[in-house]
This record gives structure tokens, sequence and C-alpha cells, in this order.
């Protein structure tokens, strides 16, 4: 382990990119679900793919062609305070058959490939383009000029003789003036940063694809007028009864007799606990193949359900249900381990709004943080939020601090001397989750005031260019002079730039409130 930064060394991490409120326009997003039963009005039940949760209903008219049980999809649906609705399925890239095609046929006929030569050019020709001779110009020291004769080099003497002659013209006498000049000129200097190394960022793990094998065995060894009825007991019995019920009263209108209802409720019944282990049995098969790289929520969903009644009486899903326990608690413990390492390598570089946002992200809800590193990231994040620090730190880092396990301990040594607009209207909305610092602002959060929600990244606008004006009437070409561009130093800036941070994920991640720390 390496030694603590002291307390109030600038942290050299960078700001990260500014963030700003999510409207309260619901943002449409993309999941996979797979149909798990009709509804008696045509609509259809769901679920996520591999997974319990989340859960809804979507309409028949959304879905294309004749959906069925098992069916999955690729949806974009809303988030909203009720539950998620569906709003449309997302085809994928379609296969074009490239019929319009050029077809190369054989020749017989010998290659002949083309060769450019180009013509040869006597050297000693002076004459020009158009094949004449140039006319003689006049010699200057001939007949034919007016200009006088020079006179010889010795009579004029040697060059060193000649500058008190420029001195007495105004002249510039040496050329090295010019250089004296530029040394005589201040140095230009930037301020310099060097940004904190980066870390790998670990692979995404997998989630879940089940097969049908088992589930289709079942149906397949069942008789054929049995089938049916165990492709609505898949959907569950409320779709059985609908299905009965639409059906005797069709054969009602047309003068047959109805089915016996109790007979096939039975038999589905009866059907339903086979069903439900054939489903499991696919489930628990493709996690166990996929267990290195399987998302761990995907695990724990397979390992929750084999509690099921119907699963846990049947004797073929006890051995592979030790097996996946055995399995889970193994990664769980891997995973873990995994964490504190990112979050300490985070720390030892510098990326304290780095080791902030994994420290909210816990593998497994309830753990409790350890105590040394705690204390590291709390100095950390008190060493980061300076007087001296500009306004996009000091939200960068109460972001992140927010929902981390020890946002209770964070306490700066002071507040800026000029608090911006951006920066008070963030202390204000994270105050119920870090009112020590809210007060240090003068903000006293509301009684009734809910737990804040992490930011969305966005973003940032590219620069336009402005548009150059066009003159009416174009003025003189004035004369072309020699430009000098002078730049001026950049400011050095209170805090260095932000490095881009890849951590945020889509994925659902258990809270900072469920892990604990120690006092």
């Amino acid at each position: 382990m390496t030694n603590v930064p002291e307390r109030g060394v600038a942290d050299t991490d960078e700001p990260e990119p500014r963030m700003q409120g999510v409207p309260l326009i619901p943002m449409p997003r993309r999941i996979d679900i797979e149909l798990t039963s009709s509804r008696p009005d045509g609509s259809w039940t769901w679920r996520a793919s591999g997974a319990r949760e989340p859960r809804g209903v979507v309409d028949a008219s959304v879905l294309p062609g004749q959906p069925k049980v098992g069916d999955e999809f690729k949806v974009e649906v809303e988030q909203e305070i009720d539950g998620i609705t569906v709003l449309s399925v997302v085809h994928g890239r379609q296969k074009v058959d490239k019929e319009a095609v050029l077809e190369l046929l054989p020749s017989e006929q010998p290659f002949e490939p083309v060769i450019q030569q180009r013509a040869e050019r006597d050297r000693t020709d002076t004459g020009d383009r158009r094949g004449g001779k140039r006319p003689e110009r006049p010699r200057r020291d001939g007949d034919g000029g007016d200009r006088p004769k020079r006179p010889d080099r010795t009579a004029r003497g040697p060059r060193g003789d000649r500058r008190p002659e420029r001195a007495a013209r105004g002249e510039r006498t040496d050329r090295t003036d010019r250089g004296e000049h530029r040394e005589s000129r201040p140095e230009r200097t930037r301020p310099h940063f060097t940004p904190p190394p980066e870390l790998p960022q670990r692979p995404k793990p997998k989630r879940l694809r089940p097969g049908k094998a088992n589930r289709t065995a079942v149906l397949d060894a069942l008789p054929e007028e049995q089938r049916p009825i165990a492709e609505l007991a898949i959907q569950g019995l409320a779709a059985v009864r609908q299905r009965l019920r639409d059906d005797n009263q069709k054969l009602t209108a047309e003068g047959k007799a109805p089915m016996p209802e109790g007979s096939v409720l039975k038999m589905a019944e009866e059907l339903l606990p086979r069903l439900r282990v054939a489903e499991w049995l696919d489930r628990a098969e493709a996690a166990r193949g996929q267990i290195e790289h399987l998302d761990l929520r995907d695990l724990r969903s397979v390992v929750a359900s084999s509690d099921d009644p119907m699963v846990a009486r049947d004797e073929t899903t006890r051995q592979l249900a030790g097996e996946l326990k055995t399995a889970l608690a193994t990664k769980q413990e891997q995973e873990l381990q995994l964490w504190f390492g990112d979050i300490d390598a985070a720390l030892r570089v510098g990326r304290v709004i780095r080791a902030l946002r994994l420290s909210s992200q816990p593998p497994k809800a309830g753990v409790v943080f350890p105590t040394e590193l705690a204390q590291r990231l709390t100095d950390g994040a008190n060493a980061s939020l300076t007087p001296t620090d500009g306004a996009e730190r000091w939200c960068a880092v109460l972001e992140a601090a927010a929902f981390s396990p020890i946002r209770t301990h964070v306490a700066p040594s002071g507040v800026p001397a000029t608090v911006a607009d951006e920066l008070r209207q963030t202390v204000t909305r994270l105050a119920p989750a870090l009112p020590q610092v809210a007060a240090m602002f003068g903000i006293e959060p509301a009684a009734n005031a809910s737990m804040p929600k992490p930011l969305r990244p966005t973003a940032r606008p590219k620069p336009t260019k402005p548009r150059k004006a066009v003159d009416p009437a174009p003025a003189a070409k004035p004369r072309r002079e020699r430009a000098v561009e002078v730049q001026e130093p950049a400011a050095a800036s209170s805090s260095p730039p932000a490095a881009p941070d890849a951590d945020h994920s889509d994925q659902a991640e258990p809270s900072a409130d469920e892990t604990t720390t120690p006092e």
C-alpha cells in the first residue's frame, strides 16, 4: 500500500466534464424483452431477457407478425413513474441480395497493357516553347544600353570598408541586430499539466442467453392433443382460462358442444410443473456454461428462481442448483476483491473522482466498506475540495461524493471566495446527501426533500465557426506587408482540465446507500 497524500495537497486529478440536470421529459432506451403470457384484452406480459425484472405489459399492436410465448424482441421503452411503457420494436439490419452485380466474363484475346512513353527533349535546345529562338538582349555594358559601366571591384575596396558608408546613409551596419532584438524579447511560457495515467478498463460481463432444448423436449414428448394446452400453460393458468372461454363461446355460437373447462384446467395444472422445470434447466445450463464471463445479476436471478416450489421439488434440479449457489458465492467474493482493487488503483494514481464513482457501485448490496480504504478515499476527496479550486472541480467532486459510502465524512477545508451559480445549484440539489457541505454554503435542505439521483453525462456542444461577412464592393488590395502574429500567453487556470472518465454504465448497479461504512 502506498502512502496517503497529505491533507491540503492539490489533487492531480482533473475535473470531470460538466454535467447538467436531466429534464423531466422521459428519454427512451432500448432493452431486450421476452414474452411470457397473453392477456384477455389481447396484450402480452413481458420480462427482461434472462431475468425476472423488469417486467410489464405490451400491446399486441406493437409486436410484429404473430407473437408467441418465448419470443424475444429488442424494443424501445420509456421509464415512467407508473412503470415501463414499450413504444416500438427495433428491427435489425436486413440483408439485401446484391442482384445488380456486373459479371466479368473471360476473354480469349491476349492481354495488351497500355504503356505511356514521353517524348525526349534535347537539353541543349535554348529555343522557346513555340519553336523559335529567343531574341538577343542588349548587353548592359555594351552599345545596347545607356547604363554606365560599373567600376572595377578593386577600386571599390573590400566589403569591410563599405560599412561606414552604409552607416552614413542610415542603413544597418550589423545583421546581428535582428538576433539581439529577438533575444531581448521575453519568452512566452504556457502552463504545463501532466494528466494522471489512464487505468485499464475491465471488459463488461456478458448477459445470459438461455436456450430452449429442455422445453422443446418436454413439448415433443407430449401427445399431439396436449401440446396446445402445454404452450398456453407456459404463459400461465390465466391464459388457459381465457383461451378456453373464447373457444367455448365460438363453439356455442356454431351450435357445437363446448369443451369441459374442469378437465382442461386440470391437465394444464399437471403439465405446468414439468414446463417450469424445463424452462429453469435451460437457463441454469446456459449460466453454468457462461459462468466465467456471466453478469453477476443474471447468475443471482437463476439462483433465486431455483427456490420456486415447482423447481425445488424436482430431483433433477437440486444438484445443478447447489453448483450454481456455490459458484455465485465464489463469483461474488471475486467481484468484491476486484472492486476494492479498482478503487485502490484509482487512488494510487490520483484519480479521486473515479475512485468515488467506483465506490458507489458495489457488486453486492450491504457489503461493509473497509475502514482503511474509506479513510484514504475521504482524505482524497477533502484534498480535492480547496478554496482555490474552480467551480467545475467542486461540482465534479461533489457529484461523485454524494453517492459514495463516505459521503457523510466529506468536510472541505473552506468554500471558494466567489461561489458560481452553477456550484450553488449543485450544492442545493445534493443538499439531502451532503448536509454538512450545504451548511458551509449557507444552504439548508428541505425537511421532505428526497435523495438526489446521479446525473447522466451529456456531450459538450461543438463550437460553431462564425461565418465570414461578405463585402458588397471589394476594395483595392493594399500593399502586402509582412505581418507578425503575436500570441498572448495563456493564463494558468486554478485547476487543470479534466480527462474523460469511462466508468459510466447503463446497467443497474446496487445503490450506494446499501454499502455501509464503519464509523
